[in-house]
């Protein structure tokens, strides 16, 4: 059998200037996502990584991560507690562990068949070697201590190459009208940038993904819009955009970009859907009531017009 793909590119002809998605059954017998690109057709799966790989036996290498925060965190107020209580600490010395915790991971594997750098460039077997001694002395020379947990140069960069699955799969995921995957998927990028942003050993590693929070702030916000208006509930998309809005501005302030906020394109994405859904809301009670009452007393029919009165009395509204 031949390994040539052309047939199955020519199937299914790139278009450019849009997402091209499908869902297709896998030989597995579980549906897969395939997404269209120039040069190729990527394929994912719908639920767990995306590449369908359980690093360390975790779901994602994100998971792994936290259970480590979780396991140091446990160890650290064990700790703690000892020593308010002034009792020797009698934990054996974990280096081992932690040598076995921190040694680097695989590098991901790139199209061309060699590996990727932080660009997304295929780096070469010949610079395999220099690549890790320059990483070890970056690892000695500014490692910051981050709490119970530190992530060193590699799991941030192998952090941040699964976040790219996770990405592809959930602008795929949006295409196909899948908002609740999309929020899992974007909630679950989020905390990568939350672990990164509070533990990366190295600033630069802090700082690499927080450009990208605007946009999954507004892409969650967007989906669970979405998700509620398919669920034909207009008022509960209208709150969702709100708290995505609020989000965002909490998320311009504390970065020191107040006045970033209004001229955002993340903002004005989710100002204009807010607009467009606000004619879709239902009339409340107490509004329909009090346009009764304009029309009862435009006409004189005062009877009516009290009645209505005291049914807004009764809604809170009123003397």
């Amino acid at each position: 059998m031949s390994e040539d793909i052309g047939n199955l590119l020519r199937a299914w002809p790139y278009e450019p200037g849009k997402l091209n998605v499908r869902l297709i059954p896998g030989q597995d017998g579980e549906p897969k996502i395939q997404l269209r690109l120039d040069l190729g057709i990527l394929q994912m799966h719908t639920e767990g990584r995306p590449d369908g790989q359980k690093p360390f036996g975790h779901e994602s290498l994100l998971e792994y991560h936290e259970a480590r925060l979780d396991e140091a965190t446990f160890r650290q107020r064990e700790r703690d507690a000892q020593a308010a209580r002034g009792e020797p600490d009698l934990e054996p010395d974990d280096d081992e562990d932690d040598e076995d915790a921190d040694a680097p991971l695989p590098s991901k594997p790139s199209l061309s068949g060699g590996t990727e750098d932080d660009a997304g460039q295929p780096a070469s077997d010949a610079d395999d070697d220099d690549d890790d001694e320059e990483d070890d002395e970056d690892e000695d020379a500014g490692m910051t201590d981050r709490g119970p947990l530190t992530l060193t140069r590699q799991e941030c960069r192998e952090l941040r190459d699964e976040a790219l699955q996770y990405y592809h799969r959930y602008m795929a995921l949006l295409v196909l009208e899948d908002f609740e995957g999309v929020v899992r998927d974007t909630s679950r990028n989020l905390r990568v940038l939350d672990l990164c942003a509070k533990h990366a050993g190295h600033a630069e590693d802090r700082e690499a993904l927080e450009p990208f929070r605007a946009y999954i702030t507004m892409m969650r916000a967007r989906a669970l819009a979405s998700q509620a208006l398919k669920d034909n509930e207009p008022k509960a998309a209208i709150n969702a955009i709100d708290e995505g809005l609020a989000a965002l501005r909490n998320h311009f302030a504390t970065s020191g970009q107040e006045n970033a906020f209004d001229t955002s394109g993340e903002v004005q994405m989710l100002r204009n859907m807010r607009e467009a859904l606000v004619p879709k809301l239902p009339v409340s009670p107490a509004a329909e009531l009090r346009k009764k009452l304009a029309d009862a007393v435009k006409r004189e029919a005062y009877e009516e017009a009290a009645r209505i009165r005291d049914q807004l009395k009764g809604l809170g509204e009123g003397r």
